[in-house]
């Protein structure tokens, strides 16, 4: 098929080299012309592990072609066309569909032969109405009613899993009551379900509250651990070991109940956000997302409470290191990171701070270039040369190179043995053994601490 994909960020990237892949004639658009020339020669604006490797084979294959501009070249024969920009978050919480809606007039104006144009953004229920609306609307001026066809087809896709998300789906939601859409999308999406048809085809209005009603309730699973690691605190009760034993209850399952530091990145935050203001807008309170978005705020905040709980309320003068900035392991996204909210709260203590990341240190300068220019902040590039003379680690991101880590190197390194186990890797026992204070998220030390820190301090 002939596809032209509107938007070369995180989703609509992927979904060009996906559809390349396949076999496909794609064409993927982007007004930002520096991006456009980074991925012409092959290079990915995006981190996902994979992809670049995808993105030169298509491009070399001829199955694949980058523009900055939208038009009659870029339009001429697609059959389906994607608009894949983004939905940022206002200041009110609304998503932001002015992308959107921009992109529907050019296209009202520049489509000259039928296609299907798809909303893979996510976008508040009635957004892809209202792009029929505007496509409609110019139709009726030419007296073409109906030359195109406008779906909903949310991306449900996991930030460094995204490749496999694509091409192994756990389902494809597709919106629309359009007989001859259901059939041309079926057929562009057959080759990734061939095994099992997992292809599900509803309203558009449904469709774009299917992608808002799973984000929600993968966040609630996860304020839920959360909250229930709080009340373990209460009694001294591990809550790993109550994960594992409601986690072996199918109905309820292992993924999405790890508790931590709180969730972050681009599709979480923005989408709870996103609901409440849609139900704002209708008179309705939302009493569980509420819930969610409140409970997760507060959890953000863990790792530094922790700190002054275990080395006093004046964190100023000590070190604090910091391993992992981005919001999820495989990622350098940083958008809502648990880690931006403790670099924060240590820069107006007074703290210092040594941080490390694989690949997110980059966002995070830029988004602190005084704190970096000081030395508040230091950004090093290796993880145990942000150890030397800490006073306490925190472990806020669990990227695989730090779960079985040299503890006994890291204990000579540190001025104080103190360790927030931010994600709960560590077994405090073994963590304990190795001479460290160990403090998880509802998990509780087996060692008197608050004392004899101070004391060390």
């Amino acid at each position: 098929m002939q596809i032209c994909v509107i938007g070369c960020g995180y989703v609509g990237l992927v979904t060009a080299v996906c559809f390349a892949e396949m076999g496909n004639s794609v064409t993927c658009i982007d007004s930002n012309v520096e991006r456009i020339s980074m991925l012409q020669e092959g290079r990915s604006p995006i981190f996902e592990p994979g992809i670049e490797v995808l993105l030169s084979s298509n491009i070399r294959g001829g199955r694949l072609c980058f523009s900055a501009t939208l038009d009659d070249g870029a339009l001429r024969g697609a059959e389906v066309v994607f608009i894949a920009v983004g939905t940022p978050s206002a200041e009110d919480g609304s998503a932001d569909i002015s992308q959107i809606l921009s992109v529907a007039n050019e296209l009202a104006h520049k489509l000259t032969q039928p296609a299907i144009v798809v909303c893979k953004s996510t976008a508040p229920v009635g957004t892809a109405c209202r792009v029929q609306n505007i496509l409609d609307q110019h139709c009726a001026s030419l007296q073409r009613i109906g030359l195109h066809r406008v779906v909903s087809n949310p991306e449900f896709l996991k930030e460094g899993a995204a490749l496999n998300d694509f091409m192994r789906p756990d389902r494809i939601v597709i919106g629309t009551d359009d007989n001859q859409a259901q059939q041309v999308m079926h057929q562009l999406y057959e080759p990734f379900v061939r095994n099992h048809d997992r292809i599900l085809f509803m309203s558009r209005r449904a469709a774009e509250m299917t992608k808002y009603a799973a984000n929600a309730f993968l966040a609630t699973k996860i304020s839920f651990i959360n909250e229930m690691a709080a009340f373990c605190d209460e009694f001294a009760v591990d809550v790993e070991q109550v994960r594992k034993g409601i986690g072996a209850d199918q109905r309820i399952g292992h993924h999405f109940i790890y508790a931590g530091c709180g969730y972050g990145g681009s599709c979480f935050p923005k989408d709870i956000r996103a609901i409440l203001h849609m139900a704002g807008e209708h008179n309705r309170r939302m009493p569980i997302l509420e819930a969610v978005e409140a409970r997760n705020q507060e959890q953000k905040t863990w790792p530094f409470r922790a700190l002054q709980d275990q080395l006093g309320e004046d964190l100023s003068g000590l070190t604090v290191t910091i391993w992992g900035l981005s919001f999820k392991p495989g990622t350098d996204d940083i958008r809502d990171a648990p880690s931006r909210t403790l670099i924060e709260s240590l820069l107006i203590a007074g703290a210092q701070i040594k941080a490390f990341d694989p690949i997110a240190a980059d966002n995070i300068k830029r988004c602190y270039p005084h704190a970096v220019k000081t030395g508040q902040l230091q950004l090093v590039d290796e993880p145990y040369d942000a150890l030397q003379g800490a006073d306490a680690l925190v472990l806020v991101t669990e990227w695989k190179q730090f779960r079985q880590p040299n503890f006994s190197l890291m204990r000579s390194l540190m001025r104080n043995p103190l360790l927030l186990d931010g994600r709960n890797q560590y077994e405090p026992a073994l963590v304990e053994r190795e001479g460290f204070v160990y403090v998880g998220v509802g998990r509780p030390s087996t060692q008197p601490v608050a004392a004899a820190l101070r004391a060390v301090v």
